[in-house]
């Protein structure tokens, strides 16, 4: 009797559908088996560990997670190509660079609030009330951004910071039509949305210096292991830059 071949990941995923029904039909003889033995949980565990080290079985290697990221030139063509998308409506420019100075989520982002600016004194904030998981926050603005914003105000001290034609609240929906627009002008081939932009500003924060506490608050992170996939992901461009650098360079 032939020795079954080995399924591979990508079948067991669901790219072929005859690696799929060879795997059912298996899952099955092993139901039928374990229901005849009157198998309990701890049995079943016991069973799946003893099987795996039979056939030597040793888990994948842990790989580290890279996060999706434009780099600075690219957020840099995307908020000018926001501004280019109706010039009488500087206003879609000036949000994405909202959206991408504050790192906010989309979804904190579109309640955002007139009176959540805090524009007088030497650092200019706004509160986050919307936060996920009710962790509100104050984020620093650059001051170049706090005078658009005060322009863009015009005075008006409620209301939606970002008001539609009708003086409601942009959708998410509308925000990932503005941004895909916008990143169609800016020739960008990458897949944008708008958490990607909040993946960038982590990023460009970490890899210029910003210590990972401070960006645990920045985000909004209840867990510091959450920030964390930005250390990991920053060393890997670290890694990639260094490999590309030097890898062809002679001793």
């Amino acid at each position: 009797m032939e020795p079954a071949t080995p399924l591979k990941l990508a079948e067991v995923r669901g790219k072929k559908a005859k690696a799929n029904s060879e795997l059912e039909a298996l899952i099955a003889e092993t139901a039928k088996l374990w229901r005849k033995a009157h198998l309990d949980y701890d049995q079943s565990k016991y069973v799946v560990e003893r099987v795996r080290r039979l056939l030597e079985l040793a888990p994948p290697p842990k790989r580290r997670r890279v996060v999706e990221r434009l780099s600075r030139e690219e957020v840099e063509r995307l908020l000018e190509a926001a501004y280019r998308l109706n010039p009488r409506k500087p206003v879609y420019g000036l949000m994405l660079k909202t959206l991408f100075y504050t790192g906010c989520r989309v979804s904190e982002f579109v309640f955002l609030r007139a009176q959540d600016l805090h524009l007088d004194g030497e650092a200019p904030h706004i509160y986050v009330h919307k936060a996920k998981k009710d962790s509100v926050r104050y984020v620093p603005l650059l001051p170049a951004l706090a005078q658009e914003l005060r322009l863009h105000l015009a005075g008006r001290t409620r209301g939606y910071l970002f008001e539609s034609n009708r003086h409601d609240r942009y959708s998410q929906r509308a925000i990932q039509k503005l941004i895909q627009q916008a990143a169609a002008e800016a020739r960008i081939e990458k897949r944008v949305y708008p958490h990607l932009l909040r993946h960038s500003v982590a990023q460009i924060l970490l890899d210029r210096g910003m210590p990972l506490e401070q960006l645990q608050r920045f985000l909004g992170h209840k867990d510091l292991k959450t920030t964390q996939v930005y250390a990991e992901s920053s060393l890997a461009h670290v890694g990639e830059s260094y490999r590309r650098v030097l890898g062809g360079t002679s001793g």
